[in-house]
C-alpha cells in the first residue's frame, strides 16, 4: 500500500537519492545529474512549491512537487515534476502521484496543470499523462538531448483541473 503525503525535511535525503538516480539516465529530465543537495532542495522545495512523497512500507518510493508554471499572471496554472525510485516502476506509483497531484493542485487553487517538457521518447510518461486527461498542445522539435537517442522532440501537455 502506497501512501502519499507532504514531504518533510526528514524525507529529503531519499528525495535527493531518487533525483540523482532518475536524472543520471539522461532520458527523462533536462536537469544535470551532478547537482548538489542544496541545488536539488531549491529545485524541489522552492518558494511556492508543494513537495510530496509516496511511501511504501516506511520507504520513500517516489516524489513529486508542483508550483506555479509562471509568475503573477500565469500563476493560476500549475507545473509539476514526478520521480519514481528506480526498481519500483510498474507498480502504479507514478499514476497514484499523478492523480494525487491533480487534486492537491486544485485544492491549492490552481485552475490547470501544464508540463513544459515531456520527452517524446518517454512513452510510459506520455501514455500516463494522456490517460489522466492531459493533451499534447505543442511539440518542440529536437528540444531534448537524450543520452541514447540524441536530439528528440518534447511535448507541452496541459489539462484543466
Amino acid at each position: 500500500m502506497v501512501t502519499i503525503r507532504p514531504a518533510t525535511e526528514q524525507d529529503f535525503e531519499a528525495i535527493y537519492q531518487i533525483f540523482q538516480a532518475v536524472t543520471a539516465t539522461g532520458d527523462t529530465y533536462a536537469f544535470p545529474s551532478n547537482l548538489t543537495k542544496e541545488e536539488v532542495y531549491a529545485i524541489w522545495t522552492g518558494k511556492d512549491y508543494h513537495p510530496f512523497v509516496a511511501v511504501e512500507e516506511e520507504e520513500v518510493c517516489g516524489t513529486y512537487t508542483f508550483h506555479p508554471n509562471q509568475p503573477t499572471r500565469g500563476a493560476h496554472v500549475a507545473n509539476a515534476s514526478y520521480m519514481v525510485k528506480p526498481g519500483t516502476q510498474g507498480k502504479g506509483i507514478g499514476r497514484q502521484m499523478g492523480s494525487h497531484s491533480l487534486l492537491a493542485a486544485k485544492q491549492a487553487g490552481f485552475l490547470a496543470m501544464q508540463f513544459n517538457i515531456v520527452v517524446s521518447t518517454n512513452q510510459p510518461a506520455v501514455h500516463l499523462w494522456q490517460s489522466l486527461g492531459f493533451k499534447i498542445i505543442g511539440t518542440v522539435p529536437q528540444a531534448f538531448n537524450h543520452a541514447k537517442h540524441g536530439l528528440v522532440d518534447t511535448y507541452i501537455m496541459h489539462r484543466f483541473l
